[in-house]
């Protein structure tokens, strides 16, 4: 007979169930490297690249042909601030995949949608006890990102 519990639950109780789904889609690298692509390359990187999947250390990276060139230079310093942004070895290789224009074939459709105020404030609330800080705000972007791809 399974067990009822009523009242606040841990956020650690909370989240397997909540973030299975998303995992059983997309690895959590792979979704944290797609959501701070901008802040891992620069502006002007991320602007001609997407990163499109993580399998097995190599990250796969849709740019346009001159951009390809470019990033094989930096494959040293981009694969080391990916791993340091995930703060472990994630990417041990980087492949390049040409398109004309990877932005807009490439970026998940939850990702790309503007984020309804509903969403937000659902986030907000959810997040609402915690302390301030960094794991408060990644929560809550994965909060709002959660319920944008549940709309689809």
């Amino acid at each position: 007979m399974p067990r009822f519990v009523y009242g606040p639950r841990s956020v650690a109780m909370v989240l397997p169930v909540v973030l299975r789904p998303a995992f059983r889609r997309r690895a959590p690298a792979t979704a944290q490297v797609l959501a701070d692509w901008e802040t891992i390359v620069g502006p002007a990187l991320a602007e001609q690249t997407v990163p499109q999947k993580l399998f097995g250390g190599t990250l796969t990276i849709a740019c346009s042909g001159p951009v390809a060139m470019e990033l094989q230079h930096l494959q040293g310093p981009v694969m080391e601030r990916i791993n340091a942004h995930l703060g472990r070895v994630a990417v041990t290789r980087l492949r390049f995949r040409q398109d004309v224009r990877p932005a807009e074939k490439s970026v998940p459709s939850a990702l790309s949608q503007p984020e309804r105020p509903a969403d937000v404030a659902v986030a907000q609330q959810a997040v609402a006890g915690m302390k301030a800080g960094r794991l408060r705000d990644a929560l809550e972007r994965l909060g709002r990102r959660v319920l944008a791809a549940r709309r689809e």
